[in-house]
C-alpha cells in the first residue's frame, strides 16, 4: 500500500507511526510540540485522534470509567479533543515539516471532517474494528486504511475485512492488545503471523501498548511493516496513555533499530565478502597429524584440521582424504595439497 509518498510493504523499511492521540490534553501548542519532537526523532508519520463527543457517545458513557483513567470516558475525550480549527492547524503544521498526518475518527462526523480536510489515509481503532457500517463509510472515501485489531479473533474480523475488500481500498491490519500498558503475558506476537495467513491481501503491522521497544522490534522480525506506538514529548505529562508512550529518544531508537532488523531480515544465508578475512583464520585446513612417508595410505588418525583456513583443503573434505595414497612425504602440521593425494579429485571449499 501507499500513503501519501510512502510505500509500505515487506520490501520497505517499517513505517513507525507516532501516535500523539490525546496525550496533548486538548492543547494545540502541546500537540505541535509533540509533532516537532517526533519529527526531530526522524519519524515520518504522526497520528491523532479526532473526537466529536456528541456524535461519538451517548450519555451512558458518562458513567464508564476506563481502567487507565480516573474520570469517565466522556470527560476524558471532551477534555482532550481539539477543535476543528485546531486540528486543521495541527495537520498543516505536521505537513509543513514534511510529515504525513493521519487520524482516527471515532464517529461518522469525525470521518467526514477528516476527509474534508484532506487526510491521506484513515486509522480505525480497535474499538471500531467490528463497526462494519463505520468501516464501510470510511472506505467509501477511497483512501488507504490502517485498522487495529485488538479484542478481536480472526473469525470475528472477517466481516470487517470483507467490507474493506469489497471497497477496493488498500488496507493494513495491526495486531494489537488493548490494555494500557500491555504486559508480555497477554501480548500476541503470534497474531502477526495469524493475520498474514488469514488475510493475504492485507499489509500487516503491530500496534504496541507495551512498555519498552522489545515487542515492536520483535514484530519487525516477524514481518510487521507498520509499527504504531503512543508518543509523548516527555513522560512527565499526565494522561491515560502516557504510561505506554515512548519519548523522543525511544522513538528514534525504535526507528533506527527497526530499520536495521528489516535490513538483516532480507539477507540470505551466505558467506559475505566482509567475512572472508575471518574465514581465512577461523576455519581449519587439512594437515598431516604426524610425519608421513610418500606412498602412505591415509587413515583417519593421520590427518586433522588446524587453523588457519588459508590452506588448499578445508576440513569439510576430511572424509574424502581417508584412503588416498600420498604422492610425497609430509611433515606434521604441514598443510596438505590436492596434489599430495593420489586419486582424489580437487574440490572447491565452501
Amino acid at each position: 500500500m501507499k500513503i501519501a509518498h510512502r510505500d509500505i510493504s515487506p520490501a520497505h523499511p517499517p513505517l513507525v507511526v507516532a501516535e500523539i492521540g490525546i496525550n496533548h490534553g486538548g492543547s494545540l501548542d502541546v500537540a505541535k510540540g509533540m509533532v516537532l519532537a517526533a519529527h526531530r526523532a526522524g519519524c515520518e508519520m504522526v497520528k491523532h485522534q479526532t473526537h466529536f463527543v456528541d456524535d461519538e457517545m451517548t450519555d451512558e458513557a458518562k458513567q464508564i470509567f476506563p481502567p487507565n483513567a480516573d474520570k469517565s470516558i466522556w470527560d476524558v475525550m471532551e477534555e482532550c479533543a481539539l477543535s476543528k480549527d485546531d486540528e486543521i492547524s495541527l495537520k498543516t503544521y505536521a505537513e509543513s515539516l514534511g510529515m504525513i498526518y493521519i487520524s482516527t475518527p471515532f464517529s461518522r462526523a469525525a470521518a467526514d471532517f477528516l476527509n474534508d480536510i484532506g487526510v491521506s489515509a484513515f486509522k480505525i481503532g480497535s474499538g471500531e474494528c467490528n463497526h462494519v457500517p463505520l468501516i464501510r463509510h470510511i472506505a467509501s472515501f477511497g483512501k488507504p486504511i490502517i485498522m487495529s485489531t485488538g479484542m478481536q479473533t480472526i473469525d470475528g474480523m472477517r466481516p470487517s475485512v470483507k467490507a474493506l475488500d469489497d471497497s477496493g481500498v488498500d488496507y493494513a491490519l495491526l495486531e494489537c492488545t488493548n490494555l494500557y500498558p500491555s504486559p508480555p503475558e497477554i501480548v500476541s506476537l503470534q497474531g502477526i503471523t495469524e493475520l498474514r495467513n488469514a488475510f493475504p491481501r492485507a499489509v500487516i503491522g503491530f500496534s504496541d501498548h507495551s512498555i519498552g521497544p522489545e515487542m515492536a522490534l520483535s514484530a519487525v522480525a516477524l514481518g510487521a511493516c507498520i509499527l504504531e506506538r503512543h508518543f509523548t514529548d516527555t513522560r512527565y505529562r499526565k494522561g491515560p496513555d502516557i504510561s505506554c508512550s515512548m519519548d523522543p529518544a525511544e522513538l528514534k531508537f525504535l526507528i533506527d533499530r527497526s530499520r536495521e532488523i528489516h535490513t538483516a531480515l532480507h539477507n540470505p544465508k551466505v558467506r559475505t565478502a566482509p567475512e572472508e578475512d575471518v574465514y581465512r583464520f577461523a576455519r581449519g585446513s587439512m594437515v598431516a597429524d604426524r610425519d608421513l612417508p610418500a606412498g602412505h595410505v591415509v587413515t583417519p588418525s593421520d590427518i586433522w584440521a588446524r587453523r588457519p583456513g588459508s590452506g588448499e583443503i578445508s576440513v569439510q573434505h576430511f572424509d574424502r582424504l581417508v584412503g588416498a595414497k600420498l604422492t610425497r612425504a609430509v611433515k606434521r602440521n604441514q598443510q596438505l595439497l590436492w596434489s599430495d593425494l593420489d586419486g582424489v579429485k580437487p574440490q572447491a571449499n565452501s
